[in-house]
């Protein structure tokens, strides 16, 4: 139904800024539809070409989604700060929060005691040379190629910055669907256009990649592992394959997601080569080091590196030295590898541990690499109440989803042993038919 929010406005500017204070302040709802255009072009004696260039302007910026006939809505996810967490009972088991297990991050103590507390000032080198030659090791070990490199504040800050170098806004983005929920209001925000591709387990299948490519997308986002939330991974099979779509069309930007890196738990195949024009790899450390270390490298072609940089020292300027500092010491602890390989195994364990216990009850999941398990569903909401009942808190697919069918996910960071066949059990249930009731002669 539409809101009940009373938009005022008698300028394309002023309705919009209507609108977006009664988002910010919590009076209109995600998922609110907002009056059709006529509608309120009558109700506020402008012109529909007013109204409808308003909502032109806060689709663009992300705040609001056409949904054709079933009207204009605000998003699910509007890039201002309204965003509440979720609140779970407190008899309920979180396994909806898509973390890393704090037991599994390394002890910061050592590291900090360690670095060099000295403060850096304008007009030095925005990089740490210890991070960067840490990072080229790295990637060489992945096979990834490491000429130009940059620092930036976490993934999603590489991510903005690397489709900033190339798109504009009303350029088309192929991204994953399902996909994680950051990236695609990240693209909203940034005004362009998500062209959905199908995934299955080893990721985006390179008939969905051609069709993007095919229907003008200018560039791709894709997770080469951890796929979030269906687990999904690439393998060599699958990495060759893509490469082999996109080496026909040098000039098409292709940005890879490898936010878990070593944690993912699978090794890393990039469909990125040096004879790409456009092209980056963002590798973060938030789940491996921790959430709070924002920070992660780029690797790309010298001109998406350039152009990064460059927006990056008219802003920001850098990232701080000493995260950097701490990263480098991080990244050359031998105890930190040890955490790394052992939380890197131990996820690996819980998500084939759950896969394993779903499949012998008859249900299907994925969940190749990363931190969740993927659990497609007939219905969201009945399968997600009835796990809350049973103790389980889970999210429903739907905020990570474009065109792909209904689902669950489940975040295997923190799940012991001895809560594997229950949740199983209760999965399994909440997807069993209702049970027909027999009436006595």
């Amino acid at each position: 139904m539409p809101v009940q929010y009373r938009i005022s406005g008698d300028t394309a500017t002023a309705i919009a800024t209507s609108i977006e204070s009664g988002i910010r302040d919590g009076r209109l709802a995600s998922g609110a539809t907002v009056p059709p255009v006529r509608a309120l072009a009558s109700t506020l004696r402008v012109s529909p070409s007013t109204v409808a260039a308003a909502y032109r302007v806060l689709t663009t910026r992300g705040l609001l989604q056409s949904h054709g006939r079933r009207g204009t809505r605000v998003r699910a996810r509007p890039p201002l700060p309204t965003r509440r967490a979720l609140a779970i009972p407190a008899h309920a088991r979180d396994l909806a929060n898509g973390r890393p297990n704090p037991a599994l991050l390394p002890d910061l103590g050592p590291a900090l005691a360690r670095i060099d507390p000295t403060q850096r000032s304008y007009g030095e080198n925005a990089n740490l040379p210890a991070l960067l030659t840490a990072a080229t090791r790295q990637l060489a070990r992945d096979g990834i190629p490491s000429d130009a490199l940059a620092v930036t504040g976490g993934a999603l800050d590489g991510i903005e910055r690397a489709l900033q170098a190339h798109l504009r806004p009303g350029d088309r983005i192929a991204i994953e669907d399902p996909g994680y929920p950051g990236v695609v209001d990240l693209v909203a925000a940034l005004g362009l256009v998500a062209e959905p591709m199908e995934m299955d387990d080893a990721g985006v299948l390179p008939a969905a990649l051609a069709r993007a490519i095919a229907r003008r997308a200018a560039g791709c986002i894709l997770t080469p592992r951890a796929q979030n939330p269906t687990g999904a991974a690439f393998d060599a099979a699958r990495a060759a394959a893509l490469r082999k779509v996109l080496r026909p069309h040098p000039e098409f930007f292709v940005l890879e997601d490898d936010h878990a890196g070593p944690v993912a738990g699978t090794p890393a195949f990039s469909v990125c080569e040096p004879t790409r024009h456009r092209w980056v790899v963002v590798r973060s450390v938030s789940k491996s080091l921790g959430p709070d270390l924002r920070l992660a490298i780029l690797t790309g072609d010298a001109t998406t590196i350039a152009r990064v940089e460059g927006r990056q020292l008219v802003g920001t300027g850098w990232v701080s030295h000493i995260l950097q500092r701490l990263v480098a010491a991080l990244w050359a602890d031998r105890a930190t590898t040890a955490i790394v390989e052992r939380a890197a195994a131990t996820y690996a364990a819980r998500r084939r541990g759950l896969v394993d216990a779903l499949a012998r009850r008859g249900v299907t999941a994925t969940g190749r690499s990363g931190l969740n398990v993927w659990v497609p569903v007939p219905e969201e909401l009945p399968v997600v109440q009835a796990l809350l009942d049973a103790g389980y808190a889970v999210n429903g697919g739907e905020r990570y989803r474009l065109a792909s069918g209904p689902a669950i996910r489940i975040t295997i960071t923190t799940l012991a042993a001895d809560e594997v066949e229950p949740l199983a059990d209760a999965v399994a249930a909440s997807l069993a038919p209702p049970r027909q009731r027999t009436l006595s002669p």
